[in-house]
């Protein structure tokens, strides 16, 4: 029993140093999550002080340029096996790029239509050319102009991908929408 005492009041004695310490460092935290941010650096007229924020570079894509369509607007729309009706995914597209070409009245463009490379020539020319008709019957349908739309079908001759699998043939049953004429030049290139 008598031991148990003595080691209780070295524990009391003890316990208010301990107070102490825990009451110390929760001072020090606080103290240290109050301090004040550091200042903003001068402009010593080196190249990393000059550069403007992220959020304020500009593209260098021009508006209305085939660029700006194909990357901001997108191009492409594909086609099931031996199919050319359009999906929910490429009407979501196809809307896009009406409203884009609805935006640049000047501009014309040529549908392309694509096939895998199943099927002879003959047949894949006039699937190409139903894909590249539905598209743009899509765009007309959607307020663009009928005599701003060509089409052309290229069935299985440019094929974006020369594997003979599933995951190519999909690639390659494709109408794409190009832009022909009336798009917006840099520099005296067409981009």
């Amino acid at each position: 029993m008598r031991a148990c005492s003595t080691a209780r009041g070295s524990l009391m004695r003890h316990g208010s140093n301990i107070h102490l310490l825990i009451f110390v460092c929760a001072a020090i935290a606080v103290a240290g999550c109050a301090s004040k941010p550091p200042p903003p650096a001068q402009n010593t007229g080196s190249a990393t002080a000059s550069r403007p924020p992220a959020a304020a570079v500009q593209s260098s894509i021009l508006p209305g340029s085939a660029k700006d369509f194909r990357v901001n607007v997108g191009d492409t729309v594909h086609f099931d096996y031996q199919r050319w009706d359009i999906g929910d995914q490429d009407r979501s597209l196809l809307q896009r790029q009406a409203v884009w070409l609805n935006k640049y009245p000047s501009v014309r463009v040529t549908i392309e239509g694509h096939c895998d490379e199943r099927g002879t020539r003959a047949y894949t020319l006039a699937l190409g050319a139903k894909r590249a008709e539905a598209v743009k019957e899509y765009l007309v349908s959607v307020g663009v102009s009928n005599a701003r739309v060509g089409t052309i079908s290229y069935g299985k001759e440019r094929p974006v991908c020369a594997e003979s699998n599933e995951t190519c043939w999909a690639q390659n049953r494709r109408a794409v929408t190009s832009i022909s004429s009336g798009a917006a030049v840099t520099s005296g290139m067409a981009s």
